[in-house]
């Protein structure tokens, strides 16, 4: 603990509010609410953690907190604190999908369509649906059932729908306003939970049917209930009131917590969400922050009633979302909250041995290839590779890795602009040049590692621009290869000198992960951009020739080779002016 946090722990108030961790750089890595600051704050610096806190707790080098004037009000700024700095030890919520809904458009002929989004059009909206396949099935169902118009406009003839029953070609046909109103009205109900009743209407007209001897219709009407039965009763009814409700249960061991949600939709229970993290907190208090992030930092759709189980704060629960909260103690619903709680112990269960293989591979592999080095712990490695062939078309690639893991949104692509010739040093000089000038301009964050794949005279390049040229002092290592182009061994220092790691070891694996990926990026943009110029070098600066004649001539003739044995005519039949293909013909035969 340094000073500047001792400090600080004997400033802190006795009232409710948010903390602030932040790492050496300076960026937020955890945020947190508290019922009272001092109690919450000071116990990350006492006493002994687990193995994930620890970490956490390692990192902090600096902490601000905000206080508010009610425990809601934290919850509320802490939700928001998360979402606006996004830190990496917090749970982030980042499913963005949105779930589909059957929508009955409000048009003179009305229509059924699955859609995402909800328009203030007058149409109705039925769901959402977390099983896009259940919304899929049943529009399919309602499809058969009813012969509502399938296209987007009214063609001039009538399409195969018609012919198969399911449309009434109101492209060609006059169809009566009652009979669109009859149809809309029952798919309301059947979407409604209804569909029982339709079923027994149909069964009534299909018998009146028989009776008349009209056994065509009734035929009809027998394989609509068909369907029926096929797609809405292979659900099993887990409650008679039809309500729309979410049910959350969760179970917490070893520092880390299971929250199991299940989506009940007109009494089915039709699809669950599973999520896993560990957890810094009170389960108590987690949760709260579990739920408000569940469904205001995502998409998901608020139901009408949301059954949690008794040790949540249902008051502070209520004022968050804003919807009926329910803590039952018998019954079906009792059940459910049972049953997501029960699957959440299951998971946990089965996770962990998973989990703590995936630690031993990153965040474990990282902690021990920074002890093997002398440095903090690499969170962030960032990795070099040069790609060319004797020199033509040279690029770079950076690949990052965060805790020991691939962050492919941060890999960037260089093409090499001022070195002339196969000179591996200079380009890696271009490119580290390029990326942290950037880092600086822009104030992004540092890597805590930089790895370059490639021995001294690379190592020595890159420190020559790093420390000469921009005053940065980031540890650098080089990674060398064996005659099989297999990573071989770590460099670091200055001098550098060989970092002793066992092969079999899971820091050793680390850096050949880093090494296969960045040497992959690498290779794959080069030869994207080899690709490109291949045929762009010949055709380029014959003028007329542009991208789609370019595509036309390679798609006419087949490749450069066939083109050098090319006729005038040939070229002229291909769809080249006269003048353009004369200049053609002298430029192939130039090469």
């Amino acid at each position: 603990m340094n000073e500047i946090i001792k400090q600080k722990l004997t400033l802190l108030p006795d009232q409710p509010g948010c903390y602030l961790m932040k790492d050496r750089q300076g960026t937020i890595i955890y945020v947190g609410k508290a019922k009272v600051l001092k109690n919450r704050v000071r116990s990350y610096f006492t006493g002994s953690h687990d193995g994930k806190t620890f970490r956490l707790v390692n990192e902090i080098e600096d902490f601000e907190y905000i206080v508010t004037s009610s425990n809601i009000e934290a919850l509320l700024l802490e939700l928001n604190l998360i979402k606006k700095y996004d830190p990496k030890y917090n749970v982030m919520l980042k499913d963005d999908k949105t779930y589909p809904f059957i929508k009955l458009t409000a048009e003179r002929h009305p229509k059924l369509i699955i859609t995402r989004k909800v328009k203030k059009d007058k149409g109705k909206y039925f769901g959402p649906y977390p099983n896009v396949g259940a919304a899929n099935e049943t529009k399919k169902l309602l499809d058969r059932i009813y012969p509502l118009r399938k296209c987007s406009t009214l063609p001039d003839r009538v399409c195969l729908y018609y012919h198969l029953g399911q449309c009434l070609a109101p492209c060609v046909n006059q169809v009566e306003e009652e009979q669109y109103k009859q149809m809309t009205d029952e798919i309301s109900r059947f979407l409604n939970g209804g569909y029982k009743e339709i079923k027994k209407e149909l069964s009534e007209r299909m018998t009146a049917a028989a009776e008349e001897l009209d056994f065509e219709r009734a035929k009809e009407y027998r394989d609509k209930i068909v369907h029926i039965e096929t797609i809405m009763e292979k659900q099993k009814i887990t409650m008679t009131d039809f309500t729309d409700r979410d049910v959350f249960g969760y179970a917490v061991d070893k520092g880390w917590m299971c929250v199991q949600v299940f989506f009940v939709r007109q009494g089915k229970l039709i699809e669950r969400d599973v999520s896993m993290f560990p957890v810094y907190n009170e389960p108590e208090e987690e949760i709260l922050t579990f739920l408000g992030q569940f469904y205001q930092q995502s998409n998901h759709f608020k139901p009408k009633e949301i059954l949690i189980q008794d040790d949540v704060d249902l008051q502070m629960a209520e004022q968050l979302l804003e919807v009926k909260i329910l803590q039952p103690q018998r019954g079906q619903k009792k059940d459910l909250v049972k049953m997501a709680i029960k699957n959440a112990k299951i998971a946990l269960t089965e996770k962990f041995s998973l989990i703590e293989k995936d630690e031993e591979r990153t965040i474990k592999a990282v902690e021990n290839l920074g002890e093997a080095i002398g440095i903090y712990t690499p969170h962030r490695i960032e990795a070099f590779d040069n790609s060319n062939i004797q020199g033509t078309d040279p690029v770079s690639a950076l690949v990052v890795f965060i805790d020991g893991k691939p962050n492919k949104r941060e890999y960037r692509k260089y093409k090499i602009k001022s070195v002339k010739g196969p000179d591996d040093y200079e380009s890696m000089r271009e490119v580290t040049r390029r990326r942290y000038s950037r880092v600086l301009k822009e104030n992004l964050p540092l890597p805590d590692l930089i790895i370059i794949d490639g021995g001294k005279g690379h190592v020595e390049a890159v420190r020559d621009v790093l420390e000469n040229e921009l005053g940065l002092d980031i540890p650098l290592s080089g990674l060398v290869k064996d005659e099989k182009h297999r990573t071989s061994q770590l460099l670091y220092g200055n001098p550098l000198e060989i970092v002793p790691l066992a092969r079999n070891s899971q820091e050793f694996y680390l850096l050949q992960r880093i090494q296969d990926e960045v040497h992959r990026f690498a290779i794959t943009f080069h030869r994207q951009t080899r690709g490109k110029t291949a045929f762009q070098s010949i055709l380029d600066d014959i003028p007329g020739i542009g991208e789609k004649r370019k595509k036309q001539l390679l798609k006419e003739f087949g490749s450069v080779k066939k083109m050098k044995e090319a006729t005038l005519e040939e070229f002229r039949a291909a769809g080249l002016p006269l003048p353009v293909a004369e200049e053609l013909m002298k430029k192939l035969q130039s090469q």
